[in-house]
């Protein structure tokens, strides 16, 4: 379609603001991002909308409009809910690059502008969709008459007899069918999700076909709208944030015709998540305004004011100010040429959405922000009870990785790893830096252990046990062999079991009588084996120092 016919078409609303002569441009999709970079989403050919989120000042229009040109963009429609009116520097922008610029009102979201796009680019691939969607047009509305993704698979049942769900990278139901069946349990989401990525990762090509239960499914994945499959540059950027359609067929020996047609359901169910993305940009945005003050030393005034913003937007409608948790993750890719910080962030949102909960809409409490390589999740308590053993709830490290487990492993594959950790409980701005700092060293201290998707918590910090994993390997190398090579060597020669001993004293606290009931030895033969340790390092295990140099060294070995 042309630039000409979305002008024309009044329920649009858009205003040319300057690009009269580029009218005739073909559209081939639309994409929303308040980016400052979307260029690895873009293909050419895209109508590109902005709520202009990623403008700070008027030096941000020249670069931004820059890249759009240069990855082949038709052109630019700006909200005005955000700002008002367009600013006249990206204005002067666009025709300096000629790039037509369009004034989206209001009063008209973007949601609305997407639906259109995608059925007139599609209208001749997926007719009887389109037919579909003229028939239900509140599908896709943000207004309390709207279904979103519920009422699509609805009408795939009702006018396809297809039976489908959409879900998470996690594995999270997030819309299903209202028709008779017998429903998808937790497990089998999990085990769909998982053999989706697994797919995904060894670059098969759509649909995926998994038998389950005796039931064959199809995935099939759903992406930003606008975006072509093939335009990703990297599967690992979107891996673990794109959603998918499981449908209850077999889609190996499907026409050519219905796979379009399934395809552009996808395509509007995609409308969905990009609508719950752009409803995270204030959250986004408050999480990176109070980490960017906690790490530049900001005072706690300050800090503490920008809190009691952010408390009633994710907790609406409380009274006090709660307690806050920070979460901090990170997703390493061997050897990707890719900014890891922004796929942390999206994986961390999704992962702090409760499991069970169904639906796009249960993350009003998730402020992400990310930096470098790294996600930080700001998470508000409205209360923290107290265990009998005095510690305090909250978020659990290893409860938010439990249900995510599985499907994630199959997600990073090879090649990936996911780090979490999790601060206390604070209740005061002057208190968010040490949370930040403690989320931080936990986040270290998981992946310092083994496995693919690690977390680790506030509670395994006191301990000195969470310092070996940072003790450099030649230094651990030489403290053990200094220490255990001699009683080692003495075993060999001797089959004195002299180390064995040294663990089972140790353990024992250094008592005598404990240890040699434990070992079945007479308390002077222990004494005997405890003494030919003492002379073979020259060390005295009555002394703590030398107990301690002891117990580490047998940790590290």
């Amino acid at each position: 379609m042309r630039l000409r016919a979305l002008l024309d078409t009044d329920a649009l609303g858009l205003k040319l603001l300057g690009g009269e002569d580029e009218l005739d441009r073909t559209v081939r999709g639309v994409m929303t991002t308040d980016l400052r970079d979307p260029s690895r989403y873009l293909s050419g050919g895209e109508l590109v909308l902005t709520g202009l989120a990623w403008r700070r000042d008027a030096t941000d229009s020249e670069p931004f409009v820059r890249i759009l040109v240069q990855e082949g963009v038709t052109a630019l429609a700006a909200g005005e809910a955000e700002l008002g009116d367009v600013p006249d520097d990206l204005v002067e922008a666009c025709a300096r690059h000629r790039l037509p610029l369009f004034a989206v009102h209001e009063s008209v979201a973007f949601a609305t502008i997407t639906e259109h796009v995608v059925r007139q680019v599609s209208g001749e691939r997926a007719g009887d969709l389109a037919a579909v969607v003229d028939r239900h047009r509140r599908m896709m509305t943000s207004g309390p008459a709207g279904g979103g993704p519920d009422v699509v698979l609805d009408l795939l049942g009702s006018d396809l007899d297809l039976r489908a769900w959409v879900l998470s990278p996690t594995g999270r139901l997030i819309a299903g069918p209202k028709t008779s069946g017998p429903a998808l349990t937790a497990e089998a989401c999990g085990r769909l999700a998982a053999e989706h990525l697994t797919a995904t990762r060894t670059g098969r090509r759509a649909p995926h076909r998994v038998l389950l239960g005796g039931t064959t499914y199809s995935l099939f994945p759903i992406r930003s709208t606008g975006r072509a499959p093939q335009t990703a540059r990297d599967a690992r950027e979107t891996v673990l944030s794109d959603w998918l359609l499981a449908v209850e067929a077999d889609a190996g020996d499907w026409a050519e015709e219905r796979l379009d047609l399934l395809y552009g359901v996808t395509q509007l169910i995609a409308v969905e998540r990009d609508r719950r993305d752009a409803a995270r940009t204030v959250r986004r945005r408050l999480a990176q305004e109070v980490l960017e003050l906690v790490q530049t030393g900001a005072a706690p005034a300050e800090i503490a004011a920008r809190l009691r913003v952010a408390a009633p937007v994710l907790l609406p409608g409380l009274g006090a100010a709660p307690h806050w948790q920070v979460i901090v993750a990170s997703v390493d890719w061997d050897g990707a040429e890719i900014e890891e910080g922004p796929v942390a962030q999206a994986l961390l949102e999704e992962i702090l959405v409760d499991p069970l909960s169904a639906g796009p809409e249960h993350s009003d409490r998730i402020a992400v922000a990310h930096t470098g390589d790294e996600a930080v999740a700001l998470v508000p308590l409205p209360a923290v009870s107290t265990e009998h053993d005095g510690s305090e709830t909250g978020v659990l490290a290893d409860a938010l990785l439990e249900s995510v487990r599985g499907p994630l492993t199959a997600g990073l594959d090879d090649d990936g790893r996911l780090t979490l950790g999790v601060s206390a409980a604070v209740h005061s701005a002057e208190g968010l830096r040490g949370a930040l700092e403690e989320a931080r060293h936990a986040r270290r201290v998981a992946a310092a252990r083994p496995g693919r998707v690690c977390a680790a918590g506030h509670q395994e910090l006191a301990s000195h046990v969470l310092l070996l994993p940072f003790v450099p390997d030649d230094v651990r190398r030489a403290f053990t062999a200094r220490l255990l090579d001699p009683l080692r060597d003495y075993d060999r020669r001797h089959r004195a079991e002299l180390i064995p001993t040294l663990e089972a004293f140790l353990d024992c606290d250094g008592s005598w009588t404990r240890c040699a009931t434990r070992l079945h030895l007479h308390v002077n033969t222990l004494r005997y084996r405890v003494g030919r340790i003492e002379q073979l390092t020259s060390r005295d295990l009555s002394r703590l120092e030398d107990k301690l140099d002891f117990f580490l060294a047998l940790r590290m070995s």
